[in-house]
């Protein structure tokens, strides 16, 4: 139960709700589950929940793409994205403006797999690190 209760978490935690899945995280190695078991649960549910923001955010692009592509600021907005959006993701492990930036991501149609590897890698750092505080 605890598994599921990590990996939900980690999971919504990673949308746009806010919630927060470190004090799961920090419960679940106090209450002696394994470290690895931990990060990989807490990991997985985060990288997964990012992977459904950035497919959100690419079912958004073409939703408005007619009125972005119309607009001054919404051509600025995806040129912005093009030049900077791999830049941009190496905050995405933030709190706050980090899952915003991962539905922004599928926006402006950063490649997927680079996605995955920026805003995975340090998704799965962070709770590592987590791991080695406490």
């Amino acid at each position: 139960m605890a598994e599921i209760a990590l990996f939900l978490s980690a999971f919504l935690a990673a949308t746009i709700l806010p919630f927060s899945s470190e004090l799961a995280f920090v419960t679940a190695l106090a209450n002696d589950m394994p470290p690895l078991r931990a990060l990989l649960l807490a990991s997985s549910g985060n990288v997964l929940a990012i992977c459904l923001n950035y497919w959100l955010g690419y079912w958004l692009y073409e939703a408005t793409k007619t009125s972005l592509q119309s607009s001054k600021i919404g051509i600025k907005s995806l040129k912005y994205g093009h030049k900077y959006g791999y830049y941009a993701l190496l905050l995405s492990w933030l709190p706050i403006i980090g899952d915003p930036l991962t539905l922004v991501s599928g926006v402006v149609r950063l490649k997927f797999v680079w996605f995955v590897m920026i805003a995975g890698t340090l998704r799965v750092l962070r709770y590592y690190f987590l791991t080695l505080v406490v």
